[in-house]
């Protein structure tokens, strides 16, 4: 099997109201590919998809059940201190749910977490290891 992820599937509550969150929160677009039923947005090198929580419970045959911590999280990387600052201050003044304030973290870091309408949680960092090119793709 070869080394990589092509999409990162998240199963949501209300597909339109997921699919603006994404749109009006974070300023990302759909792709025309998208339909009624699903949601797809291109992000650097793979694709975040948006899709009904009991569509995709019932399509991995499992039980749509589910509660508390969901035992991962997504990262979003900045380039700087300052640039975690400046988004997390931008998602709060479109009242998006911060979760953690930003601050120094045990690993070297700074980073600061957020949640979708779902309770997804996004970290944003700045992580002082990690090495991005001009696209943000991790090095």
């Amino acid at each position: 099997m070869d080394q990589r992820l092509t999409i990162i599937g998240l199963g949501v509550k209300d597909l339109v109201s997921s699919t603006k969150f994404y749109e009006e929160k974070f300023g990302w677009a759909k792709l025309p590919s998208s339909t009624e039923s699903i949601t797809f947005i291109q992000l650097n090198g793979i694709l975040l998809s948006l899709y009904p929580e009991d569509k995709l419970a019932e399509d991995a045959e499992v039980s749509p059940e589910g509660i508390g911590f969901k035992k991962f999280t997504l990262a979003y990387n900045c380039r700087s201190k300052e640039d975690v600052d400046k988004t997390i201050a931008n998602l709060r003044s479109k009242d998006v749910k911060i979760v953690k304030e930003p601050q120094e973290v045990f690993w070297g870091g700074y980073s600061s977490y957020i949640a979708d309408p779902d309770d997804n949680l996004w970290e944003i960092a700045f992580n002082p290891f990690l090495e991005m090119d001009d696209t943000g793709n991790v090095t």
